[in-house]
């Protein structure tokens, strides 16, 4: 048993001898020996240490209690980072090879130095940098430095046991290098720490401000400031706060509100801040437009217009233009202005409010329509008894036109939009009130035109009687109740116009035809016009007397009576009268036979011409005599071989006498003496037979056939004597002298 645990030392033994044999082969790195040790930033050691040959990297290990950071370098020096800054550390190296690593180093002691200043700069004006930092540990006391970043100029260096420091007189707007470290006990030198600081602007110069009135806005400029990055323009009122910001050296504010007061600032800025504002500059603005605005027409042709005072307002324009172009205005100080105006326009009015900067925005446009004009040429067209049409000239403004009539307490009324009226259902002979008012939908009836009277024309007279008296005159009553009329009567017929005229309610007609039918109307007529004419009445004239009548004797005691056709007459009645008796014939035509005449008598002649309607025409012409009467006794005597004498008794009515023998051989005449009853033929043919006839004679000549005639039978007896037989109408006598005469 014993063997056993020896026998298993010795083998123990013999694998130990064994290993050092091998370590002895390959032999690890000699150790480093630090030369020095020391802290040039506060989170780091450098150490630096005699190199060791066959060393290819080194370990470098600081320790601070229980904390122990190392860090592997290639060569010497070598720096440990990640420390604490101000903190005491053991620093030892280990060099590493191939064959391994040494043992450490004797330590060497090295303190990091203090940590840098964090700084907190700022430009707290143009000239002056602030620096703030908190304090270190460890530090006691701390140096800055400040210097242009472009390297110009001189270098300001303070110490200071403080944690603040300010530099001034410095420049605007520059860019500053400002450099601190702190320092301990030992006066050793901490990091430093290094940042950059512009200084903030100076704030710009030269404000100049252009208002724009138009536009209600501002155009502020300034003269550019060293290192600004951006401007800022302010514009500060008591309600309200306006800006604009540019990189330029000009800006514009816009939305300016008018009537306000604005004090202008410019604020220049950098990446320190912005410079402080420079002396303000006011901007007044134009004054807002003037509110309230009223306008009167008082009286008719003359507007006020009025509106309420506005701030800066220095003055006012009232501008009023009418609708036809025409523009007036009126500059004042007040807040009221007065214009003519006239009838029937439109008139846009606006006010403005002036100062310095310029005219107010324009406000609400008012519109003032006036009352339409008042027609002035109303005249009367047609003035009738029951109607009047009156026209007039269109006037400006009307948009309608009221035209009333007033009679006492009745009132017509018409509207139209024609600038004619026709009043209708009037009075007749009755004065009107007429007014014709103009109207418009804006300002309603013009209540200002004058009026005028217009009378209506007369009422139709009533035509009562009509009558002709026994010179032929027409005599015509009506009646009426005009005043002041004329009353014209008119007969209209086919034969022609006839008329009368009085004042009064009757008048007479002359000269108008007889037998004519007229239709008779009577109108009144004042000096305000005609009535209508009266409903007529027919007249018709007596028929007229024949121009001409003839009384032919158709035998001893029969006549005709013939004569011209009388206007108008239907029928005649014809009368022949003598003291012995009357004859008398009615007949509807120109002529008549009458009997029972007595030769040898005057007899007045009559003829009434009479109308269908049983108007009478009496009608006288000259007496009428009669034919002397036929002569009785009428007897032949033998004169000699060729001579006859032819005698008869002179019967009433004295008479010329003709006698006239009719034969084969001829016809033989003789006429006795005045006085005589007997007359002479000579060389008359014998052996013939004569018709003898002894006629009466007329005045006119005119021998009368009427008479008896006889026949005689004058033969050749180869006497001187002869034979002068009369023969009746069967028998033939003989007879001689005296010879005998048979009536046929």
């Amino acid at each position: 048993m014993a063997g056993g645990p020896k026998k298993c030392l010795s083998l123990i033994g013999f694998s130990l001898i064994c290993l050092k044999m091998v370590a002895s082969a390959k032999t690890a790195p000699e150790i480093p020996t630090i030369d020095q040790a020391y802290s040039k930033i506060s989170n780091s050691i450098t150490v630096e240490w005699a190199i060791v040959p066959g060393a290819t990297s080194y370990l470098l290990t600081a320790k601070d209690g229980d904390t122990v950071i190392e860090t592997m370098v290639a060569n010497s020096p070598g720096t440990v980072t990640g420390l604490k800054a101000a903190t005491l550390y053991q620093i030892t190296v280990r060099s590493i090879s191939a064959a391994g690593r040494s043992q450490a180093s004797p330590p060497k002691q090295a303190k990091t130095v203090l940590a840098a200043p964090i700084l907190e700069v700022s430009s707290p004006s143009p000239d002056s940098i602030l620096v703030q930092w908190e304090a270190v540990y460890m530090a006691i006391g701390f140096s800055v430095s400040i210097m242009r970043a472009n390297g110009l100029g001189r270098i300001w260096k303070e110490n200071t046991t403080n944690t603040t420091l300010t530099f001034t007189s410095l420049d605007a707007g520059t860019l500053y290098t400002i450099k601190a470290y702190a320092w301990n006990a030992n006066g050793t030198p901490g990091d430093d720490s290094t940042c950059n600081q512009r200084t903030s602007p100076r704030a710009p110069a030269n404000i100049q401000v252009s208002f724009d009135s138009g536009a209600l806005q501002a155009s502020v400029s300034w003269a550019p400031t060293e290192g600004a990055f951006n401007y800022t323009v302010m514009a500060l009122s008591g309600s309200s706060e306006l800006s604009c910001s540019t990189v330029f050296s000009s800006c514009i504010i816009s939305s300016l509100q008018c009537g306000t007061r604005y004090l202008i600032s410019v604020l220049a800025s950098n990446d320190a801040g912005s410079s402080g504002s420079a002396s303000a500059v006011t901007l007044k603005t134009v004054a807002c437009a003037p509110g309230r605005v009223t306008i009167q027409e008082d009286p008719p042709g003359h507007l006020s217009v009025s509106w309420s005072n506005v701030d800066l307002g220095d003055y006012y324009v009232a501008f009023v233009k009418s609708d036809d172009g025409l523009e007036v205005h009126c500059n004042t100080s007040l807040t009221q202005c007065n214009f003519l105006s006239e009838c029937g326009f439109t008139y846009f009015i606006s006010v403005f409010a002036y100062n310095k900067a310029g005219q107010s925005p324009l406000g609400d446009v008012f519109n003032y329509t006036t009352a339409p004009c008042c027609p002035s040429d109303v005249n009367p067209v047609l003035v009738s008894s029951d109607r009047v049409e009156i026209v007039w000239s269109p006037v400006r403004g009307a948009e309608l036109y009221e035209t009333k009539a007033v009679d006492g307490s009745s009132v017509l009324e018409c509207t139209d939009t024609a600038p004619a009226c026709t009043l209708s259902a009037l009075v007749c002979d009755t004065e009107y009130n007429i007014t014709v008012h103009s109207y418009s939908e804006v300002r309603g009836s013009n209540k200002s035109c004058t009026s005028r009277f217009i009378t209506t024309a007369p009422c139709s007279p009533e035509i009562k009687n009509v009558s002709e008296d026994a010179f032929s005159m027409i005599n015509v009553h009506w009646q009426s109740s005009n005043d002041g009329a004329t009353y014209t009567v008119t007969a209209q017929g086919e034969k022609g116009r006839y008329g009368c005229s009085s004042a009064g309610e009757s008048c007479t007609m002359r000269g108008l035809p007889c037998g004519s039918l007229f239709s008779v109307t009577a109108v009144a007529e004042t000096q305000a016009g005609r009535s209508p004419p009266s409903y007529s009445v027919p007249l018709e004239t007596v028929p007229c007397c024949p121009a001409g009548l003839t009384v032919t004797q158709v035998t001893q005691s029969v006549v005709n009576v013939s004569w011209t056709v009388g206007t108008g007459a239907q029928t005649y009645v014809t009368v022949l009268e003598s003291h012995t008796g009357q004859s008398k014939c009615h007949t509807h035509q120109n002529h008549c036979l009458l009997g029972c005449i007595t030769c040898g008598i005057n007899y007045t002649v009559a003829l009434k011409a009479v109308s269908a309607t049983g108007l009478t025409a009496d009608c006288t012409y000259q007496s009428y005599s009669s034919s002397a009467c036929c002569p009785l006794g009428v007897k032949l005597y033998r004169l000699g071989p060729n001579g006859i004498r032819i005698y008869w008794q002179i019967a009433r009515g004295s008479a010329n006498y003709s006698t006239d023998l009719y034969g084969s051989k001829g016809i033989f005449t003789c006429a006795p003496s005045t006085g005589l009853s007997f007359c002479d033929v000579t060389e008359i043919p014998c052996g013939d037979v004569y018709t003898v006839m002894v006629s009466p004679v007329a005045e006119t000549g005119l021998k009368l056939t009427f008479c008896p005639k006889k026949i005689y039978s004058v033969t050749c007896s180869g006497s001187t004597l002869g034979m002068v037989i009369y023969r009746g109408k069967r028998n033939a006598e003989r007879h001689t002298k005296p010879l005998m005469t048979t009536e046929t």
